[in-house]
């Protein structure tokens, strides 16, 4: 392939990062595999050292840098992974890394990224916010800034990725990868294109947050305004020039998949797979459990990242459970009499219902004297029993709501 990112450029990238990063396993999921109808294999760079794969486009880029560029330090902005990459890389090259992170960043990132030894200097006005800040500090300072996507180093060191793959699942026909501002796939589908041209590479994005589709449509990188999405790593508003380029010359497609899509997809890498996964790293996967006719097998999705923060999986596992009618919550009215609580779980117990949690309350302006509510939190098996509880009260007599 000619262009600003070739295979060679690929491979040499490989060959810096030889003792560097891990060559992170490819696992099949059999659930996946079951609903595709062919193998699904699962690239697992959440295993990666810094629990992602930024590590590799970050050693690449500043390994390059000449001895006094490096002595001047590094300079970076992100949200997370890119932090950590760069911090984990100027510290095995001995770089001064100064990260600038927007306010709110998950603390276990933070506390990650410190810990690799940059600097973290916080920024209040979310990302764009810190790619300004970063960029005036390299000015003012001599450092080199170091982009989380768009340098071609960057994308050669993400492009081994795609060697790896070729290697791990030799007869692989799709691969799934999720793109924020296209390092990633830009990297894969360089590599992937010039060795096996009949493999399709598919990128998918969080339709909150998806900059490509309109792009590719206009023929440029175009702006959008993120909504707000649980897969924050991805929550990229404008495509870079170079990897807009690459994607829009090597990759086939680029779908896009909902939040109840990430949060079923979550759980699904847990439960089935047992890897902890970021919801940015496992829109492959929503892709999939959303279309699994739409991919032909061998498929090959990237795990991209597994820095997420415990409360957050907490939430969105909770979030998943609910899409795949396994947590119910709605409120019940009651008499307020003696026994009217203890009826209503003696009737939920019948039923093998779990109860979480139950907030009693008996006096509200939306409520009569004598009457009384109940928010529940319930676990149940699944869609069938979800309805065979709901329907099972409202013959009891119960006022159900569900705001």
């Amino acid at each position: 392939m000619s262009g600003p990112v070739g295979i060679e450029d690929i491979r040499a990238a490989r060959e810096l990062l030889r003792d560097v990063v891990v060559t992170t396993p490819i696992l099949e999921s059999r659930s996946l595999s079951a609903k595709v109808g062919g193998p699904v294999f699962l690239k697992c760079e959440n295993l990666q050292r810094a629990g992602s794969f930024k590590a590799r486009g970050a050693y690449v880029r500043i390994a390059r840098l000449s001895d006094e560029e490096r002595a001047r330090g590094v300079v970076a902005a992100s949200a997370g992974n890119h932090a950590q990459g760069v911090a984990l890389a100027a510290r095995l090259l001995g770089s001064r890394a100064v990260v600038f992170m927007p306010e709110g960043a998950p603390l276990p990132k933070v506390v990650a990224t410190r810990a690799y030894g940059a600097e973290v200097v916080f920024e209040r006005s979310g990302v764009d916010g810190c790619l300004a800040a970063a960029t005036a500090y390299a000015r003012e300072n001599g450092a080199v800034f170091i982009h989380p996507f768009d340098h071609p180093d960057v994308v050669a060191g993400q492009g081994t990725v795609g060697l790896e793959i070729l290697e791990q699942c030799p007869d692989v026909r799709t691969i799934v990868v999720g793109i924020g501002g296209g390092g990633l796939i830009a990297g894969i589908a360089a590599a992937v294109k010039a060795v096996r041209p009949d493999v399709r590479v598919v990128g998918v994005q969080a339709e909150q947050a998806a900059a490509f589709p309109p792009s590719l449509a206009a023929g440029r990188p175009v702006v959008v305004e993120p909504a707000p999405t649980m897969a924050d790593g991805i929550a990229v508003g404008r495509p870079g020039d170079l990897t807009f380029e690459l994607v829009s010359k090597l990759v086939d497609s680029v779908v896009t998949v909902s939040e109840e899509s990430l949060s079923q997809a979550l759980l699904n890498c847990l439960e089935r797979s047992k890897q902890v996964v970021e919801p940015a790293g496992a829109v492959g996967v929503a892709a999939l459990l959303d279309q699994p006719q739409a991919f032909e097998s061998p498929v090959v999705t990237v795990l991209s990242g597994g820095n997420i923060d415990p409360l957050l999986l907490s939430k969105v596992l909770r979030h998943g459970l609910a899409v795949a009618g396994r947590y119910l919550v709605f409120r019940a009215r009651l008499r307020d009499h003696p026994g009217a609580l203890v009826d209503l779980l003696g009737e939920l117990a019948e039923m093998e219902v779990n109860v979480l949690d139950v907030v009693h309350e008996r006096v509200a302006a939306r409520l009569n004297v004598d009457e009384a509510e109940v928010l529940l939190h319930l676990e149940t098996r699944g869609p069938a029993h979800c309805d065979e509880v709901l329907g099972r009260l409202r013959k009891e007599g119960y006022t159900l709501s569900f705001n």
